[in-house]
């Protein structure tokens, strides 16, 4: 089972397109939204080294991978769909 959060901001294309896909795979992933919460994007700085969104953190049992951007490939390979 993988733990699914993403880094976000409202008015982002591409963090709303990661947040359908994820819905549309019936993934469950917390949502942080960085344009408010300053804890929440200084964590994200310090996982990814960048201030764009989305960062998309997902935890499986190889370990953690940190995805910058909405890579639909990528994550569909490492949540096996």
């Amino acid at each position: 089972m993988s733990t699914v959060k993403i880094y976000s901001t409202p008015t982002c294309i591409y963090c709303n397109l990661a947040k359908e896909f994820f819905d549309a795979h019936k993934i469950k992933y917390e949502n942080f939204d960085v344009s408010e919460d300053l804890k929440k994007r200084k964590e994200m700085v310090d996982k990814s080294g960048q201030m764009g969104v989305p960062v998309i953190i997902i935890v499986t049992d190889s370990g953690e991978e940190v995805i910058v951007g909405f890579q639909e490939e990528r994550i569909s390979k490492l949540l096996g769909l």
